[in-house]
């Protein structure tokens, strides 16, 4: 990473737009969620594919977790180890999970490559896979859009050819960004910290900003107690569009979605700001 960072030609560059191409596309996942949860664009016929979208979101955060790893610095090391150190917190999986997501009982030789793996070839395979089957699903079902007057039932439907205009679409944003990451890498280069020492606990160990939610949430509920409350969070966002069609089924709560969802975002937006007022 110092080489890349401070000696090869440009490497400053191409390591500023891929750290803050990852934080706008973990933002980027993070509120599209968002829209569709508030919009009630998970129900049916479209519950799979708020599932197959919940399986990219936390692949997104993965990949976020094991790129910052591979940077090697001292916090970056840490959290590794309080990362292996939380999933061992699970019942009965626990202690085999962290000894899978570090190669070992501890910290060790084998845990920086087991890292790469995972961030350059496991986990990119696996989110173009879901991207691709995400984008068949929204091509087949259509966009939910919100119905304007004189629109054409096509139109009112989500439908729109994928050549030119769908396609075109993608690469005005994607060429919009590229502009948006050159300039943040260059104004706000990426840079190194201190060194990884496993052997040197950091007085301050802070997480990424899209993990201060779950810190915030590990500091306020014992390991155990906040794993398992995550997890149920989590699978309960996955059936989520199913709960919801039971709720408008069987009560007048006919927008209880909308109401869900407002207090989640305040929920995570106030963790969020907590952890990130806190001193590390």
């Amino acid at each position: 990473m110092r080489y890349i960072t401070e000696e090869a030609a440009y490497g400053w560059f191409i390591r500023g737009v891929h750290k803050w191409g990852a934080t706008l596309m973990i933002a980027a996942v993070i509120l599209h969620q968002m829209r569709v949860f508030f919009t009630g664009a998970s129900r049916e016929p479209r519950e799979i594919n708020w599932m197959v979208g919940m399986c990219l979101l936390l692949c997104t955060l993965v990949l976020g977790f094991t790129g910052y790893r591979l940077v090697f610095e001292q916090l970056s090391c840490w959290g590794a180890t309080v990362g292996a150190n939380i999933a061992a917190s699970v019942p009965v999986v626990g202690e085999p999970m962290k000894q899978i997501l570090l190669g070992g009982e501890t910290y060790n030789e084998h845990t920086l490559p087991r890292f790469f793996v995972q961030h350059g070839a496991v986990l990119p395979v696996l989110l173009v896979l879901l991207l691709v089957i995400h984008i068949a699903i929204i091509r087949i079902q259509g966009v939910t859009e919100f119905p304007f007057e004189g629109d054409s039932e096509e139109t009112a439907r989500g439908h729109f050819n994928f050549v030119p205009d769908h396609l075109m679409t993608e690469l005005t944003l994607g060429l919009v960004l590229m502009v948006l990451l050159s300039v943040l890498a260059t104004a706000l280069p990426a840079h190194l910290g201190p060194p990884a020492d496993p052997l040197s606990t950091p007085e301050v160990i802070k997480p990424e900003w899209f993990f201060y939610v779950a810190f915030r949430w590990l500091k306020l509920f014992s390991g155990t107690v906040a794993v398992l409350s995550t997890g149920f969070v989590v699978f309960v966002m996955f059936v989520w569009p199913f709960i919801d069609a039971w709720i408008r089924r069987h009560t007048r709560f006919s927008e209880a979605s909308a109401w869900i969802s407002m207090f989640g975002v305040l929920a995570i937006v106030a963790l969020t700001i907590r952890e990130a007022a806190v001193e590390h």
